[in-house]
């Protein structure tokens, strides 16, 4: 039996905190969305673009919130402290291609404020945080032609000590392009770290 816990504000450092999504960030959830237009549906593949963003956002965070409670799915809003302002996103859902994992982590930063490692260290610290409940498999899912996407995903898995999953490698298709999406797995656990 897995074990869950409620999603939770996770500091990474004197400028980054991860926050809980929830109905409080809608707003600056879509204007970082719309800023990010259209790379950004590389990782939320699943949001319409011929229908308005915002209810669909609304829809997603509400599903989010409600399940990051029960520890069904875990989804945070990276956040500068200071000022509040919204870098991105990043999470774990159950959609998961390989037979060996238990969560996908997917994330994105809007635009203005990629190159400077939010994602990196997000990444980090959400595989130190579910790590802590037991043990597991994540799966990590990139677009081989995203070069600093990938950049990010292959020092993950090697920093995580990972494995390439090329039976977890599925086709996306994101804005009527399809393409296939290279798998890896990071093994999860009290004894695991990023050393």
């Amino acid at each position: 039996m897995m074990q869950r816990r409620a999603t939770s504000t996770i500091r990474v450092d004197e400028g980054l905190v991860l926050r809980p999504a929830s109905k409080s960030h809608i707003a600056e959830i879509v204007e970082a969305f719309e800023e990010t237009w259209p790379d950004v549906m590389r990782a939320m593949p699943w949001i319409n673009p011929d229908k308005e963003i915002k209810p669909q956002i609304e829809d997603f965070i509400r599903d989010t919130e409600r399940k990051g409670r029960s520890g069904l799915l875990h989804h945070w809003v990276m956040i500068r402290p200071w000022d509040g302002y919204v870098i991105g996103l990043i999470g774990f859902d159950r959609v998961t291609r390989s037979e060996r994992a238990t969560w996908n982590l997917g994330y994105w930063v809007r635009s203005s404020e990629q190159r400077h490692g939010f994602a990196r260290r997000s990444i980090d610290s959400v595989l130190g945080w579910l790590g802590q409940v037991g043990e597991m498999i994540v799966e990590v899912k990139v677009d081989p032609n995203n070069t600093p996407g990938s950049k990010t995903v292959i020092r993950t898995v090697r920093k995580w000590k990972g494995e390439r999953c090329v039976s977890g490698d599925s086709p996306i298709t994101v804005a009527g392009i399809r393409t296939i999406h290279e798998c890896h797995l990071i093994e999860l656990g009290p004894r695991t770290s990023s050393s």
